[in-house]
């Protein structure tokens, strides 16, 4: 079968398995429909970068119901923001849905471009989410590719290079079996072929619409592609939190903007690194946590270990923040590692009382 032929029935055979087997998700319209709204694509696609539609499908919801539309997100206070988010881990990603709602609003009357190039003019669209909007949203032809499509990608052509350096390769190979029609629906499809069928492990090649085009299926094991490099262990962290109680209320910062866990709301730690400063924000009689809070980041991995005190009226940390009542902690949207030492703090003092 000639080379065009074969691409040309890969996305055939996809789009026919799509419009019978296409996921319903509530950001997504149906095979064949009309464009879906530009809004909910570009949120949904912000929520699943590094996360499962499992975790996000109850966010999403939260989200569109409280902001339905980008000018009410525009319009929305940071802080109400960053709680909301909390829990989905890469804050990055909550200044940067902010601040291209609010460039959508004031700089295109409200409305997303519909161009891959446009898109990726806006604050925090990158090149994937430009093209997934571009695609899904506006019916462009655009090159889609996420953690699904690169694995059904490279188990398509049996591409032996490596990960990272072989993401290349695989981009060039989707691009020549995107077509030119129907390109939001064939990009779902893929991602929706590599969610359910075309998986990690066990490959469930024997129901999958491609296996009669699909190189990796005549070797000996699809599920070794794509081929992985040697993963570098990660660098561990050490780092001092402190809880600072007064009448039934906990001090709590807002982080720096920039840098992790930017923006959010947070008990105050030290610097994170191999020696971090052990001077805590008052002075007082503080108690330790026996067991470091672990917690692991995209590049490090860090253990914070925590102390605890109750302080008077009289006392006054340093620099700003806020007494966050203990009780409504879980409202107060700090993120994981954070809800996390809280918890640690708890059960010491629970353990000692």
């Amino acid at each position: 079968m000639r080379v065009e032929a074969r691409d040309r029935k890969i996305a055939s055979d996809l789009l026919a398995h799509y419009d019978v087997h296409a996921r319903r998700l509530p950001w997504r319209a149906p095979p064949g429909a009309n464009a879906a709204d530009p809004y909910r694509v570009w949120l949904s696609e912000v929520m699943l970068q590094q996360t499962t539609v499992a975790a996000v499908g109850p966010y999403f919801a939260k989200f569109t119901v409280r902001w339905p539309s980008v000018q009410h997100l525009a319009a929305s206070e940071d802080a109400d923001l960053m709680a909301a988010w909390a829990g989905l881990g890469y804050y990055a990603r909550a200044r940067n849905l902010l601040a291209c709602a609010r460039a959508v609003v004031r700089d295109h009357d409200g409305r997303f471009p519909d161009t891959e190039d446009g898109l990726r003019a806006l604050p925090g669209v990158g090149a994937y989410t430009a093209a997934a909007v571009a695609a899904i949203a506006f019916g462009r032809r655009a090159v889609v590719v996420d953690a699904n499509v690169e694995r059904v990608v490279a188990r398509l052509f049996a591409i032996e290079t490596p990960l990272p350096a072989a993401r290349t390769e695989i981009r060039a190979m989707a691009d020549r079996i995107t077509p030119e029609a129907r390109a939001g629906d064939f990009a779902q499809a893929m991602m929706d072929l590599g969610a359910t069928i075309c998986t990690s492990r066990n490959p469930a090649c024997g129901i999958c619409p491609l296996r009669q085009d699909c190189a990796a299926v005549l070797t000996a094991d699809p599920a070794a592609f794509p081929v992985k490099a040697a993963k570098k262990a990660k660098p561990h962290r050490l780092g001092h939190g402190w809880w600072i109680e007064r009448d039934g209320h906990v001090w709590l910062i807002r982080r720096p903007d920039k840098g992790l866990l930017g923006g959010m709301r947070a008990l105050p730690s030290s610097d994170w690194s191999a020696t971090p400063d052990a001077t805590p924000p008052v002075a007082a009689g503080w108690t330790t946590v026996d067991e470091p809070v672990a917690h692991v980041f995209t590049h490090f991995a860090l253990a914070l270990t925590m102390h605890h005190t109750h302080v008077g009226a009289d006392v006054a940390p340093e620099g700003e923040g806020e007494w966050w009542p203990i009780a409504r902690i879980g409202e107060a949207g700090v993120p994981t590692l954070f809800a996390r030492a809280a918890e640690a703090v708890r059960k010491d003092k629970d353990a000692r009382d």
